[in-house]
Formats: structure tokens, C-alpha cells, sequence
């Protein structure tokens, strides 16, 4: 049992007092930068809880992407790009500041509840081109004293036969390619030494958890994202995810901002107190909802239930964001396609995706190869009748269950 530190274990009254005296702080720092001038029509002083947090504006990814075009590169809402060590590109595109130092993520406050500590090898699994994740574990392992396999994504025969080599104990990466390792060993009878995985961007199927720990790996989830570094992550309890120290959660009907009641679903927004990036209201478009009470593992924060969907239907399968955008692109391309929808699924295990096309043509080859170029991922491409799709509003449908 990893105990919990004294942030993580302070009483609720305790980390209001800290939020009332932090926020106000936070909105003077970011009505001071330019991109931030909406926030300039409130009091800054007067911002000292949650209740008066909820009557700032939202910020979307949308209004990242339009003020980083007029102001490159970061649209005004962080410093120069010379005061940070890493600048990363996700889609849209969208570009994030980062620093390597004082794990500026968080991330090595998961890996500490996740058990990571000084005496670990980590294969870190995370991309490390373009895209932060890479660096954000990295950056974790480094704060609790682990030595790093900066092993990427791809290559299995050889992560497979590095693991075995090194002696690598624990996993960072996504959810089922761990698994992936793991069979890849079994075919050329290597031993690997993993006994614990700290995951994220993807879903930690139940059946996927028991696999892992019929292997003797303890795996758990965080939920944390480019723009935000670490939101919420789990503990060994596995009741839900308690939310960082160093952000502000908000479970807010989508479209409105407004919070919703304890326990209801509705889109996460984010209040990050990183004074480097000071994100205030920041819309995710990620669906979750709150718990009640607290953890047993003895940390006192909010916890949520992790990720329960998209509020705008962008979805991640194989780790990787399909968007609305994506599908209609699709479509665009080939004029002989009248509808299409994707249809995120599960296998043995792995996300599956399927693109049905509603369309008079009978050759399916040509849509898979726009589909892998489009989506950024292969799926297998069923044609359909023209009218023999739902016209229900969705192009992007889950059928996975997370339960």
C-alpha cells in the first residue's frame, strides 16, 4: 500500500483554504496574458471558491485552435516558447507548452499511488514523437526515482526482448498493448519481470485489469491530457479516480458550463493551477461524473468515475481520437459514399473499429485505404445499402461497455 502524501491526505476544509487563497492568484496570471481577455470583465479577488469559479467562461479546444492561429504559437495563453524546454503539436493542430523539470505533468503523483518507486525499471510506451505522453511519464518515473526504457510505441519483438534483457518491473503505455508485450514474450519463451502498469488514453477494460492481474501485474489508470498534464488517476482501492492536487475538477452540463448535481454525468472542465499554463475553465469534451465520499486508500479529493464517453462524439479507439471532422472528411472524399458511421467496438481484448458506408459501389478497397489515411487507424470497411443507416444524428458510435 503506497501512503498517500499530505496534500493528497489534507481535510476537505484544509484544501478549500488552499483553493481560496490560489485561484484568485491564477485568474490575476492569466488575465495578465493576452489570449485570457475574457476573464478581464471579472474581479480576480473575488474568485475564491468554486461557486464563484463556475461563473467564468468556458474555454474550448476550438478557442485554443483559432487564438493560436492569430498568435502563434501558443495564442497568447502562456509565456515566450524560450521559457520552456519542450513545445508539442497534438491535432487540430494545437500546440502545448511542457518542461522537463519538477515533473511539471504530475504524472509522479500517480506513479507513486501506482506503487512506482526508486528500485523500478520503467518501459515507458507512450509515443514520444510530436505528442507529449512520452515525455509526461517520463518525467513521473523520473520524480519518483525510477529508471527509464524510453521504449516508444511499435517494435514488439524487440520491446518484448528488451523487457527481458533489462528486467524491466514496471509498464507505462496504454491499455492493451502491454498485453500485446506480453504474448509476444510467451511465443519466444521469455520471462519478463513486470509486476505493476500505470496506464492511460485509452479504457481499462475489467476483463483487461483480471488478465493483467492473473500475470501478477497490478495495473491502474490515470486520466490526464496534453493541454493539462495529470487530472485524476487511480489508487490501489480502485474506487474511481481521485482528482490531482493541483487542479480544479467541474462536472458541467455540455454546452452550458454549469455545474450538475453529485453524481450526474455531464462533460469535465478543468482549472489547472500551473502557473506556466494557466488554463481556466478548460472544456475537455470528456463525459464523467462524481462519487461521492472519499477514497478508503486515505487521499480526501473528489473523486470521478473516470471516462464515460465524448460530449461531442469524438472517441478514442487504439488509443488515438476519431473525431466527428475525421467521418465527414471521409465521406467528402469519395462522392459515391452517402453516409458513414464508425463503430467503435471490442475483441478479445483490443478496440476494434468498423467504418460502415452507405453507398451504391461494391469495391471496399478504395474506402480502406482513405480510411486509414483519414481516421489515422485501420478498420475494417463494411458497405451498406443507400437508406440502411440509422439517421439518428451519430457518426461515431461506442458499442463498447464499461461496466
Amino acid at each position: 500500500m503506497t501512503e498517500p502524501d499530505l496534500l493528497e491526505s489534507r481535510s476537505p476544509a484544509d484544501r478549500d483554504a488552499a483553493l481560496a487563497e490560489a485561484l484568485p492568484h491564477q485568474i490575476a496570471r492569466a488575465q495578465a496574458l493576452e489570449g485570457f481577455a475574457a476573464l478581464r470583465d471579472y474581479e480576480a479577488q473575488e474568485i475564491t471558491s468554486r461557486a464563484a469559479l463556475a461563473r467564468l467562461p468556458v474555454l474550448r479546444k476550438s478557442d485554443l485552435a483559432a487564438a493560436q492561429g492569430a498568435t502563434p504559437p501558443f495564442g497568447g495563453l502562456a509565456g515566450p516558447l524560450g521559457t520552456f524546454t519542450h513545445v508539442f503539436q497534438s491535432p487540430g493542430p494545437i500546440y502545448e507548452p511542457g518542461k522537463i523539470e519538477d515533473d511539471w505533468f504530475r504524472l509522479g503523483r500517480f506513479l507513486r499511488a501506482a506503487g512506482f518507486h526508486g528500485g523500478d525499471v520503467v518501459q515507458n510506451c507512450f509515443g514520444y514523437h510530436l505528442t507529449p505522453a512520452g515525455m509526461m511519464f517520463e518525467s513521473g518515473a523520473r520524480a519518483v526515482g525510477a529508471t527509464v526504457l524510453p521504449a516508444g510505441t511499435g517494435q514488439t519483438e524487440l520491446q518484448a526482448r528488451a523487457a527481458a534483457d533489462i528486467g524491466t518491473t514496471g509498464y507505462a503505455g496504454t491499455p492493451d498493448y502491454l498485453k500485446v508485450i506480453l504474448e509476444k514474450a510467451d511465443e519466444m519463451g521469455l520471462e519478463l519481470a513486470f509486476s505493476k502498469a500505470a496506464v492511460s488514453g485509452g479504457a481499462l477494460f475489467p476483463s483487461l485489469r483480471e488478465y493483467y492481474a492473473e500475470r501478477g501485474i497490478d495495473c491502474l489508470q490515470c486520466y490526464a491530457t496534453a493541454d493539462l498534464g495529470l487530472i485524476a488517476y487511480e489508487s490501489e482501492a480502485k474506487e474511481g479516480m481521485i482528482v490531482d492536487e493541483d487542479v480544479i475538477v467541474e462536472i458541467v452540463t455540455p454546452g452550458t458550463g454549469d455545474p450538475v448535481a453529485e453524481g450526474e454525468v455531464g462533460e469535465v472542465v478543468v482549472t489547472t493551477l500551473n502557473h506556466d499554463y494557466p488554463l481556466v475553465r478548460f472544456a475537455t469534451g470528456d463525459l464523467s461524473a462524481v462519487l461521492p465520499g472519499q477514497s478508503p486508500c486515505g487521499r480526501t479529493n473528489m473523486r470521478i468515475k473516470g471516462w464515460m464517453g465524448r460530449a461531442d462524439q469524438t472517441t478514442k479507439i487504439k488509443g488515438m481520437f476519431v473525431r466527428p471532422e475525421q467521418v465527414a472528411e471521409l465521406v467528402a472524399r469519395h462522392p459515391e459514399i452517402d453516409r458513414a458511421r464508425v463503430v467503435a467496438g471490442r475483441e478479445n481484448d483490443a478496440d476494434t473499429m468498423l467504418v460502415r458506408v452507405e453507398t451504391s459501389a461494391s469495391d471496399a478497397a478504395p474506402f480502406e485505404a482513405s480510411v486509414a489515411e483519414v481516421l489515422k487507424l485501420k478498420g475494417r470497411v463494411e458497405i451498406v445499402a443507400p437508406g440502411e443507416l440509422p439517421r439518428d444524428g451519430l457518426v461515431i458510435e461506442d458499442t463498447r461497455s464499461y461496466d
